[in-house]
């Protein structure tokens, strides 16, 4: 059975459920040199997103390829992103456009 990488999931922080997804991998942009991966969140059954940015990981293989590492995305990290967000003001029942957040490594 081959394994899959999870993109997508459920945390729950707090008592309450956040759904989260992978949006963006790291990535070369023309514009803005090599961006991060990119985790989106949502509370269950609110309207308004979270796009958590995270720095572009560090590569020991080459410097000229930094993509060649996958970042990993685990719950640990979702949930520190989640309590990030909310710390720096993010409140999820509210309406509007996607607010975005620039984390740690950690997701802090």
């Amino acid at each position: 059975m081959l394994h899959t990488r999870d993109l997508s999931g459920t945390v729950e922080v707090d008592g309450l459920l956040y759904d989260w997804a992978v949006q963006r991998e790291p990535q070369w942009c023309t514009a803005d040199g090599w961006r991060g991966m990119t985790i989106a969140l949502r509370l269950r059954d609110a309207q308004r997103e979270a796009i958590l940015e995270f720095p572009m990981p560090s590569s020991r293989r080459s410097a000229l390829q930094p993509q060649l590492r996958r970042p990993q995305v685990n719950k640990r990290i979702v949930e520190n992103g989640v309590r990030a967000a909310l710390a720096a003001g993010w409140d999820p029942a509210s309406r509007g456009k996607a607010v975005v957040f620039g984390v740690d490594a950690n997701g802090c």
